[in-house]
């Protein structure tokens, strides 16, 4: 025979009141919290994307700056190695150009005293002859001696005659007696004289300047 213990059952029963209503009251505290807790999670989820998108901006705009300072050195060491060609070309023409500035002085000087010179031995006249001659510039400064004083007066009037030279100055003339190698004695006269050399005579041009001879094409060369 089964016994049920009807009393301990129902005081049971009472002591732990009703079942339904608390089990929906925990529930329904718990939905807002879970809702908080998805807009928390989402928000750093967004600021996450967010941000490693503007990371991922920013890094490649870093990375394309520099990309462009890479180029702009290597084209500013390109632009440095043609500037160095273009110093060292202005360099070596300067140089070239001096180079050929003193040539062409050189030539000039030469020219200058081989002119002076042929001019006065076409003017230079039988029992005269020069001991020294000096050309500074333009200026010539002559001693010598001749045989007589006609020979020497010859000679002066023959540079006051050449286009090529002005005015003569006779500074003087003296009388000199000398030896000969045969052991004479015989008198000469000493002279001294200055006059200028003219490049261009008055009013020439140097297609009509003495001693001008064309040059190839028709173009007067000295």
């Amino acid at each position: 025979m089964i016994k049920i213990n009807l009393i301990r059952e129902a005081r049971a029963a009472r002591a732990a009141g009703p079942a339904g209503p608390g089990i929906v009251s925990q529930v329904g505290a718990a939905g807002p919290a879970n809702i908080n807790n998805m807009l928390i999670v989402g928000l750093l989820i967004a600021g996450v994307v967010i941000g490693g998108g503007y990371w991922l901006l920013k890094k490649r705009a870093l990375s394309n700056k520099e990309e462009q300072v890479a180029a702009r050195r290597e084209e500013a060491q390109k632009l440095e190695a043609i500037i160095k060609e273009v110093e060292d070309f202005q360099r070596r023409k300067e140089n070239l150009t001096k180079r050929i500035e003193l040539i062409n002085n050189l030539k000039k000087n030469q020219k200058g005293p081989v002119r002076v010179m042929d001019r006065i031995s076409q003017d230079l006249p039988d029992l005269v002859w020069i001991d020294k001659m000096a050309l500074n510039g333009a200026n010539i400064a002559v001693e010598g001696r001749g045989l007589n004083p006609n020979a020497v007066a010859t000679f002066v009037e023959n540079i006051k005659a050449d286009p090529m030279f002005d005015e003569p100055e006779v500074s003087q003339i003296t009388q000199e007696v000398v030896a000969t190698a045969a052991k004479q004695q015989i008198t000469v006269y000493k002279y001294q004289m200055n006059f200028n050399f003219l490049y261009t005579p008055p009013g020439a041009t140097p297609a009509t300047t003495p001693g001008a001879t064309p040059a190839p094409g028709g173009t007067p060369g000295q």
